[in-house]
């Protein structure tokens, strides 16, 4: 039944009246299955095909009923159906509707904020849309992106829920044509016209600039240290006894409730623990607490603790009963002061080196079934983790990751292999995404094969790796289990508060590689190996995934040879030359840079910025930058790389890192920066030639011929920088 209309429309009918909804936006359904009717106020699409694997169900259901005005009901439905379906006769004429059809999710929030708009207004006291002014719509702006204090006094204000609160606003005035019901007065122009992301101030905060900011270090390190603990290190005993656990429980569907294994049965069971010397189960507190409710035992019973249940399963029954306590609890309890009550799993742990180097300890302490359960749930989002960090997927890519989607190792040569992933490339394609493949280390793939094998040797094909908001409240569960009392027996470092999503994951990915060869990843991952699985990545599908994070490492890498470059201007200008082989090519552009900058401020003083234009005249160079461990490479003509000529491949387009000798190249140069790996470099030479014995001759000059590279090229850094000192005195 409709809804009824305002008096000023009653003659008027909405558009999409008795209209089936899949249908309109282009959804098709599970056999057998029904979608929503525009009149219905609850449209459910959880028998959608396609839809992302991300989206939880409540997402995939679109709730009107919360809206108790029927006429506001009945526009925000037609509001979120001319979204959803731009191209309907209805919507498509409109001057100012969007033309590109919105997402399920995002529609899902739209009608969330519409909710809490329309029960701000009911509070006002206002009953129709027409009685909003440009006051209401400020104020409601004002009261969801301001937080305040118990004295009232505003101690945030979030330019993003400004921006989203006022979406709502403009979106009803720019579809108000649409509407059959209530509307906006036609004179009403929310914030004077101004844009959603202009007006809040979001464009403001962006600044040109990718808000996501990547993790901070203090998070970063014990994150990760701690994932790749759980994985390579923890996974093959939890693995083990979730199997155990999968293989009691397969025992105990099969045996039934109703029979009585008889008191000798028991008597024969408690002697063999007896002689094993093996514990009785405790008791789960949360698998069975309804024994303790029957009120079979009470909390100072011995037995209160101990699982009958476990050991009725043990005499072939699956049930304990009650009646049976009283003939078996002189044995039971004398079985109990012998050999006491453990947790079923992890009885008889393995020993591992501690996360922190410090010695070995036991990898787990004994385990209920509830707390294994917990255990490999931490240990998938470990997982999870690890290829969001590692791989850089977004959230959307990860919830299609699915059991079957490694495919197997390409061996490029003798010890080297190419993994690979197969997935779907969700954002920004049509329903049901398309197909998309990674190139990923070996650290991703096995991640991916052990979250595979948590689901089971059972787990069919197609099945879903992780769990949709894996990086929510599933990663607060990882971090509070890292930061207690297991992950300290285990010496595992404390993972700070702060917020870790894969966006912040995949930020860090990006710019670790760009800013290579620093960085906390490389303590624990070969960066070139990330870098390079990016990059072939890209090759292998140029319109994927790992193209859009390519692209941004690309970004990251031409800020970063720009910001790297004008520090260096900035320390020649202040008398701090470069050293190394290519310090006179690189000085010889710092003087041209210097003439034109004096040409153009003698030319047109009042308009030259001369930030600007350094950074104009130097990107070029920039473009060249690469960096090296113990110097910068400026790969301008690769006939004159060194690296190239001992590769004997001239004609390559990259340096060679792995065989770079800044101290012979003619494009390498040396700066403050490098010095302490030159001095690492010289005091470990000295502590080997110490070591060496008389007679290895060989080995002694060798290594002399490095110590002298080291100390002079350590000598030229310090003449340099003592220059500049002394011409910052002499100013």
């Amino acid at each position: 039944m409709m809804p009824p209309l305002n008096p000023r429309h009653r003659n008027v009918v909405s558009p999409f009246a008795g209209t089936a909804l899949c249908p309109l936006f282009g959804f098709t359904l599970l056999p057998g299955a029904t979608g929503p009717f525009f009149d219905e106020d609850r449209w459910p699409f959880g028998d959608v095909i396609g839809l992302p694997a991300y989206l939880r169900p409540n997402q995939r259901l679109l709730d009107f009923t919360p809206i108790a005005n029927m006429e506001w009901r009945l526009t925000a439905k037609e509001y979120i159906t001319a979204l959803m379906a731009p191209r309907h006769a209805a919507v498509r004429d409109l001057a100012h509707a969007e033309r590109t059809v919105q997402t399920l999710t995002t529609c899902h929030g739209k009608l969330s904020e519409l909710i809490r708009w329309f029960k701000w207004l009911t509070e006002l006291g206002i009953t129709d849309l027409e009685q909003v002014t440009g006051y209401h719509c400020t104020a409601y702006v004002d009261f969801r992106g301001e937080r305040l204090d118990d004295d009232g006094e505003v101690v945030a204000d979030s330019a993003s829920t400004r921006a989203i609160a006022m979406g709502a606003v403009i979106g009803l005035a720019q579809y108000r044509e649409l509407f059959s019901g209530q509307r906006f007065r036609d004179d009403l122009r929310p914030f004077d016209g101004a844009s959603a992301a202009g007006g809040s101030g979001r464009t403001a905060e962006l600044g040109g600039a990718n808000k996501v900011q990547p993790l901070a270090s203090e998070v970063q390190q014990p994150l990760l240290a701690a994932v790749l603990y759980m994985i390579q290190t923890m996974a093959p005993h939890i693995l083990r006894e979730a199997e155990l656990k999968r293989q009691r429980q397969a025992a105990d569907r099969s045996l039934t409730a109703t029979r009585h294994p008889g008191h000798s049965a028991f008597l024969r069971n408690l002697a063999r623990h007896v002689e094993s010397g093996e514990p009785l189960e405790l008791m789960d507190p949360f698998a069975e607490r309804s024994t303790r409710a029957r009120g079979l035992r009470e909390e100072d019973d011995p037995l209160a603790d101990v699982s009958l249940s476990a050991l009725a399963r043990e005499c072939g029954t699956r049930q304990f009963r009650g009646g049976w306590l009283p003939t078996l609890r002189p044995d039971l309890e004398r079985t109990l002061a012998l050999v006491g009550a453990c947790a079923p799993y992890g009885r008889r742990p393995a020993e591992v080196e501690r996360a922190d180097g410090q010695g070995q300890v036991a990898w787990t302490e004994p385990l209920l079934a509830t707390e294994l359960k917990f255990l490999a749930g931490y240990l998938s989002t470990a997982c999870g983790l690890a290829v969001a960090a590692l791989a850089g997927m977004r959230h959307c890519e990860l919830g299609e990751l699915v059991v079957g989607c490694r495919q197997p190792p390409q061996e490029l040569g003798p010890g080297l292999f190419r993994y690979r992933l197969t997935g779907k490339l969700i954002k920004g394609q049509p329903l049901g995404g398309i197909r998309d493949e990674w190139v990923v280390t070996r650290e991703v793939y096995e991640a991916i094969e052990v979250a595979e094998q948590l689901l089971g040797p059972n787990a069919t094909p197609g099945t879903p790796l992780f769990h949709p908001v894996f990086c929510d409240t599933t990663y607060q569960n990882f971090r509070a289990w890292v930061n207690g009392p297991a992950g300290r027996r285990l010496g595992l470092a404390p993972i700070p508060k702060g917020a870790v999503t894969p966006r912040a994951l995949r930020r860090t990915l990006a710019v670790e590689i760009a800013y290579r060869p620093g960085g906390l990843l490389a303590a624990k991952l070969q960066l070139k190996h990330l870098s390079v699985v990016t990059t072939e990545g890209y090759a292998a599908r140029p319109g994927g995934a790992q193209a859009k994070l390519l692209a941004e490492i690309n970004e990251l890498e031409e800020a970063r040879n720009i910001g790297i470059l004008t520090d260096v201007y900035r320390d020649y200008q202040r008398g701090i030359m470069p050293s190394g082989p290519g310090a006179r090519d690189l000085i010889s552009l710092f003087t041209s840079v210097d003439g034109r900058l004096h040409e153009l401020s003698e030319n047109a003083p009042q308009i030259v910025d001369n930030d600007l234009e350094v950074v104009a005249m130097l990107s070029t160079r920039a473009r060249t930058l690469h960096l090296g461990t113990a110097n910068y490479c400026w790969f301008i003509d690769p006939a004159k790389a060194l690296c190239l000529r001992l590769a004997g491949t001239p004609d390559a387009d990259r340096p060679l890192a792995g065989m770079c000798d800044s101290a012979r190249c003619p494009q390498a140069t040396h700066h403050p920066c490098h010095r302490p790996v030159w001095d690492e470099s010289r005091q470990t030479t000295k502590v080997f030639i110490g070591s060496l014995g008389r007679r290895q001759k060989t080995e002694r000059a060798r290594l002399e011929v490095s110590l002298a590279r080291a100390e002079r090229v350590l000598a030229e850094i310090d003449q340099t920088a003592a220059a500049g000192v002394a011409r910052k005195d002499e100013i």
